[in-house]
Parts: C-alpha cells; sequence; structure tokens
C-alpha cells in the first residue's frame, strides 16, 4: 500500500505523494463478521462455535450458574443498560436492533485476565447484522499514581477518555456493569470499517511515514484532553524528550523478547497449558 511513497521534508512538514494508490475496500463490517462468526440453523442465524477462541451462550451457561434460558434475559437487560448510556440520536438507531446470541471471544494479549464477549444483534431481516463487542473495564494503572477517575464505573472511564480523545469514536460506544456488579464494562462496535496497516511488509520509507501520522494522532489526542501549552512547555524546543522515549522503546521491546522467552520455556516445560494453531 505504502510501496510507492515518496516523503520530502519542507520545513518540518512532510509532503507525501502515493504513486499509483488503489484504494483498498472497506469489508471490516458485520456482514463480513456474520460469515466468519454467524452459521444458520433452521433460518436463524447464531454465533458458531469455535471453542477457545469463541464460546456462544448455549455452551456458557454453567460457567456462569445460569440456565439457557436465562442467559438470554439477562442479556437483554444488559443491552437496554448499555443502550441508555448512548446519545440520543444513537440510542434511536440501535433501537432498531435486537439481541439474538452472544458468545464469550478471545481477544488479544492486551485483555488477558479479563472478560470479553461479542453480541449478535439482527435489525430489519437476517441481512441486517450488528455485532457489537463487550470487553472488561478494570481500574486504571495510574490510580496509584495520580489518585481515581472522577468516573467510578470504569467502563464509563474508558468510555468518556475515548470521545475526548478522538476525533471521531466509535458511535456505539456505551458502558454498563456486569451480572456481577462489581464487573464493570465498555461496549462497542465489533467491526466498523477500521482499516489498518501492513507494517510488516512495509518499506523503511513508508514506516518512517506511518509511524510520524501516528505521532501526530496520539499529539493531538493529548492536545485534545490536556493543556496543550503546558504539554508544549514541557516538551521544549530540544530533543531530550525524543531521546528518552527512544531508550525507552528500545529496552521496553528488549523486555517483551525476555518475557517471551520466558513464556515459551513454560510452555515447553509444562508448566503453563498451551493451545497452539488456534
Amino acid at each position: 500500500m505504502l510501496s510507492g511513497l515518496s516523503v520530502s521534508d519542507d520545513a518540518g512538514r512532510v509532503v507525501c505523494t502515493l504513486a499509483n494508490f488503489e484504494p483498498i475496500p472497506f469489508k471490516a463490517d458485520s456482514l463480513q463478521a456474520l460469515s466468519k462468526l454467524g452459521e444458520q440453523v433452521d433460518g436463524k442465524y447464531r454465533i458458531v462455535s469455535q471453542p477457545p477462541l469463541v464460546v456462544p451462550s448455549r455452551d456458557l451457561a454453567a460457567t456462569y450458574g445460569l440456565s439457557p434460558d436465562q442467559v438470554v434475559p439477562a442479556i437483554r437487560d444488559q443491552f437496554r443498560a448499555y443502550r441508555a448510556t448512548l446519545q440520543d440520536d444513537r440510542r434511536h438507531l440501535l433501537e432498531r436492533f435486537e439481541v439474538v446470541d452472544i458468545a464469550r471471544k478471545v481477544v488479544g494479549v492486551g485483555s488477558v485476565g479479563t472478560r470479553a464477549f461479542i453480541v449478535l444483534l439482527q435489525g430489519r431481516d437476517a441481512q441486517d447484522p450488528l455485532f457489537l463487542q463487550i470487553k472488561e473495564a478494570t481500574a486504571s494503572v495510574l490510580e496509584p499514581y495520580v489518585g481515581k477517575s472522577r468516573y467510578r464505573q470504569h467502563g464509563e472511564r474508558v468510555v468518556q477518555g475515548q470521545r475526548m480523545m478522538q476525533a471521531a469514536s466509535d458511535i456505539y460506544l456505551g458502558w454498563t456493569k456486569g451480572l456481577d456488579v462489581r464487573r464493570h464494562f465498555y461496549w462497542r462496535q465489533l467491526r466498523d470499517m477500521k482499516g489498518s496497516a501492513d507494517v510488516e511488509a512495509m518499506i523503511p520509507l513508508g514506516l518512517t511515514f506511518y509511524a510520524r501520522i501516528c505521532g501526530w494522532t496520539l499529539a493531538r489526542a493529548h492536545a485534545r484532553s490536556g493543556d496543550p501549552v503546558a504539554i508544549a512547555e514541557y516538551l521544549g524546543t530540544s530533543d531530550a524528550f525524543d531521546t528518552s522515549i527512544t531508550d525507552f522503546s528500545e529496552r521496553y521491546a528488549d523486555q517483551n523478547e525476555r518475557d517471551y522467552e520466558q513464556f515459551v520455556k513454560a510452555v515447553r516445560s509444562g508448566r503453563l497449558e498451551a493451545v497452539e494453531g488456534v
């Protein structure tokens, strides 16, 4: 995608030219998710069972001490509570959908130790699906250092933070408590047509350009949520902060490699159970 990119630095600005660029069609939507995560049974869609990655509610009931007949009503109650946290126009859109099925879904390493689910909803017919993702939100890692957030519900804290920092957040961002009220969750679309970059396939020039875009995006987010003047004064005009971040990144990458080596050793010795190839 970025192989035809040329970059020149003019007075601190990057001028970009994409040669022979062909736009990639957006396919990361709920219909695409349905083709991978859904199956038709007796003319109705449900979430397919793909343990251990995807475990539908019909196979999960015993885990939470609920019968299959109790799971769906409980989820519908959760859905109504979540819907109430949305802005009026977005809540109105979501009222056109009804809950069809739910499943626990394994997600990335950043969510290890927390619960995550997906919910299949249906609009006008079976070809009008909407997948939502429910992720558990725990206390911020910053709490021991800067104090607790003014948002007592961790799901709300995550949602309000994203709305503040992002130029355009997921329209279905919301929050709720779990059946266990001590657990907090936030909801969002599972597939919202976001694009992604194939970093491994980038040439150095393209990777540099992509890194600068990420840097500008992060800086804008901090400026939206904090005091941009104070941040600028703190950073100053020297490269001290840049050097510190680079040093931290290199040491963090080295730590990741050491952690992975220990993980592999634990799996090979039998101390940790792991399923490969899923």
